[in-house]
């Protein structure tokens, strides 16, 4: 039997007990719901021994070589808790795979490699962008949608929300996972995560009642403001032409972690939350909880040195009369926006690493590449880009 057809064969048996279970659930869903419960253990599917399980289920993930036919990894995932908790053993994390198979895959460090190609498309009307990773290779890839963000401006300072639904880009959605808020000058940034990226991270002061948009909401899903980034950019005074310069402190990624044998913290599942204890529970049920969640890879201590990184200097070509960067082919339209980034060594001033870690660029009207790598996540590397849409009055 194929790989295709057992999945065809387990929608068909689920979709049959799930017709039996609820024909008649108006006069009889108590008995209804112990139907479905009874097929679903007589089911040939539930009771496969773990081992055999585990053995289909490594192979279907073997099978497949790029994005689309990875849909089958998430539907089996979906099948019961068993089969979820065996595919979370089985897929592979970004840095490994160098695919984004789950939502919790955006929040984890992309492969050490090679660049996970992205696309980003601005809507200036609704004041929204958009992120989506290339399938592939053509310039007309309509992509596989992963975050969404919206620009919400205020009279002090800029915020833009990101949201893994693009439907509903707000702190009150349970979607929300993070945001990008700027100073007044549009110079320094602060990227926050909703949740910790790492078992000792520390939550910002934030008020309870959040406004979006215009309206004042208190959301029933609790989040933090845990400052994981801070992005400068460099002022200038004199109003001298050539590109932009930034600076990237990664507060959540230690130094070492682009390192031969380095590692960076590597969230395994977004924390789960009870809604109901809310707020006597500081956004988390437990200790134990909290930590558990996360690697054990090493965090960055107040004496350890976090990754700093910086835009790749550009050089002057004569002939063109412009600054050019080498994008190999992923940017061809010039823009102040363009950059990439690469870690910034400790031991000299003006040392760089030549290993592009994240490049954005130009590539059409309101069409952005966003192109990342380890040690750095999707989200991350998306809301540094969304730092260079924002206004710059004293940069430019």
């Amino acid at each position: 039997m194929s790989f295709k057809s057992m999945i065809q064969d387990m929608k068909d048996e689920f979709g049959s007990i799930s017709r039996k279970g609820f024909r008649s659930r108006s006069h009889r869903v108590v008995q209804d719901c112990t139907v479905t419960l009874d097929a679903l253990r007589q089911s040939c599917w539930a009771n496969m021994p773990p081992e055999l399980l585990r053995d289909v289920l490594m192979r279907i993930e073997e099978s497949d070589s790029d994005w689309r036919p990875r849909k089958n990894v998430v539907a089996c995932a979906g099948v019961c808790r068993s089969w979820r908790e065996i595919m979370k053993e089985i897929v592979k994390t970004p840095e490994v795979s160098g695919k984004l198979t789950f939502p919790i895959s955006l929040k984890q460090p992309g492969p050490r490699d090679k660049l996970v190609q992205c696309f980003i498309r601005r809507n200036r009307s609704s004041q929204t962008y958009h992120l989506f990773l290339n399938l592939n290779e053509v310039a007309n890839d309509d992509g596989k949608f992963l975050l969404a963000a919206r620009k919400c401006k205020r009279p002090t300072y800029t915020d833009y929300i990101i949201s893994l639904n693009a439907e509903d880009v707000s702190k009150g959605s349970s979607t929300y996972i993070g945001k990008l808020r700027s100073n007044f000058l549009g110079t320094k940034f602060t990227v926050y995560d909703a949740q910790p990226s790492n078992a000792g991270a520390k939550v910002s002061k934030c008020r309870s009642t959040r406004f979006v948009g215009m309206k004042q909401v208190s959301p029933r899903i609790p989040t933090g403001n845990y400052p994981v980034a801070h992005i400068s950019y460099e002022l200038n005074v004199l109003g001298a032409r050539g590109p932009r310069r930034m600076l990237c402190i990664m507060d959540a990624i230690p130094a070492a972690s682009i390192e031969p044998g380095g590692l960076a913290p590597t969230q395994t599942e977004f924390v789960p939350v009870n809604v109901d204890s809310f707020p006597s529970l500081h956004f988390f049920r437990s200790k134990s909880t909290r930590v558990d969640n996360f690697s054990s890879g090493p965090l960055p201590s107040p004496k350890d040195e976090v990754l700093t990184l910086k835009n790749k200097a550009p050089r002057w070509h004569e002939q063109l009369q412009c600054w050019c960067l080498n994008f190999n082919g992923r940017v061809t339209v010039a823009s102040v926006k363009n950059f990439q980034l690469v870690a910034s060594l400790g031991d000299g001033a003006g040392q760089e690493n030549e290993n592009v870690i994240l490049q954005f660029g130009k590539v059409g009207e309101d069409l952005f590449t966003m192109d990342y790598q380890y040690p750095i996540s999707a989200f991350q590397a998306f809301a540094i880009c969304l730092s260079s849409f924002d206004t710059k009055i004293a940069c430019e």
